[in-house]
């Protein structure tokens, strides 16, 4: 929860913290921690009574909407008889993006190749010639 504060940030709040709620603090502390307390405790009751309601055994994670049907609700061949339309178009899309991708590699490789060579070649020879210039053509 507080991963992302450091140990100034959380002294600074401890320190308002105390500003604020003065000798009261040691009172409100047990307020909240007995608030989180109790928290935890209706939520391990309601999945306990979810639990003898549906006759399966509930976690509290399994009450994510996507994870209750996966687990609860459908069987592994209803799974994969939802996935399988699915999984087709990903493949498929998967091997274009990665046909796209490969051929852009390509592209690059040719067009840092010429830029390298042009480079090289100018240095070595005379400053009066120019360097001939790699048209769109010759990269594609």
């Amino acid at each position: 929860m507080l991963d992302n504060l450091n140990w100034w940030e959380i002294g600074a709040l401890l320190l308002l913290a105390l500003l604020i709620f003065g000798d009261r603090l040691p009172a409100v502390i047990t307020d909240g921690l007995r608030l989180v307390r109790n928290l935890r405790n209706m939520a391990r009751n309601a999945t306990g009574d979810l639990s003898r309601e549906l006759g399966t055994d509930i976690q509290l994670e399994d009450l994510h909407p996507k994870a209750f049907i996966r687990k609860h609700l459908l069987s592994e061949e209803d799974e994969a008889a939802i996935r399988k339309p699915l999984q087709g178009v990903y493949d498929n899309l998967r091997a274009d993006v990665s046909t796209v991708h490969d051929d852009l590699k390509d592209v690059a490789n040719a067009a840092d190749l010429r830029s390298g060579g042009s480079r090289s070649s100018t240095a070595t020879s005379s400053p009066s010639a120019p360097a001939p210039r790699a048209s769109y053509d010759d990269a594609t």
